[in-house]
């Protein structure tokens, strides 16, 4: 045998992808992604929207709107306005939302820690979120004063 007439193997490495078949699940997961995005923000916005009526802070419904929400937790939060600016350079954007929502768990009768936690842990921060708008607010309340009762004769 000749080396010549060895032939080395043929490796083809094509591939061919079907996609016929592919529309109707992708169209479906983009459907149920679609609704699960929508279901996030209302459920957001809502949040935002009570957090706001519990500390009596005005215009409530800019949390429907994208950058006026911002707008409202800055509000809230009792920070100027001006920290939005802050919030588009890159890494200082974590602290100040830290800071932000530190501010608005106060404001809202919660422990400052509870804006760190809605702030950097992923699912935590919607049952707190939850928490902060629907549930009860201890801060938020005065606390009684004793009465005083007439001494008895």
């Amino acid at each position: 045998m000749n080396l010549a007439q060895v032939t080395p193997y043929n490796y083809n490495y094509s591939y061919t992808y079907d996609v016929s078949n592919s529309g109707p699940a992708l169209v479906a997961f983009s459907f149920i992604y679609f609704i699960v995005i929508i279901a996030i923000y209302v459920y957001y916005a809502l949040c935002l929207q009570n957090i706001a009526k519990k500390t009596n802070t005005e215009n409530g419904w800019f949390a429907w709107i994208p950058i006026l929400n911002v707008i409202l937790m800055l509000q809230i939060a009792k920070k100027p306005v001006w920290w939005i600016v802050l919030m588009l350079i890159p890494f200082v954007n974590i602290v100040i939302m830290i800071l932000v929502w530190m501010a608005i768990a106060e404001q809202a009768g919660k422990e400052n820690w509870w804006g760190i936690l809605i702030a950097l842990v992923p699912v935590v921060n919607f049952i707190l979120l939850g928490m902060l708008a629907f549930g009860k607010s201890e801060g938020t309340t005065k606390p009684k004063e004793p009465t005083q009762t007439p001494p008895s004769a």
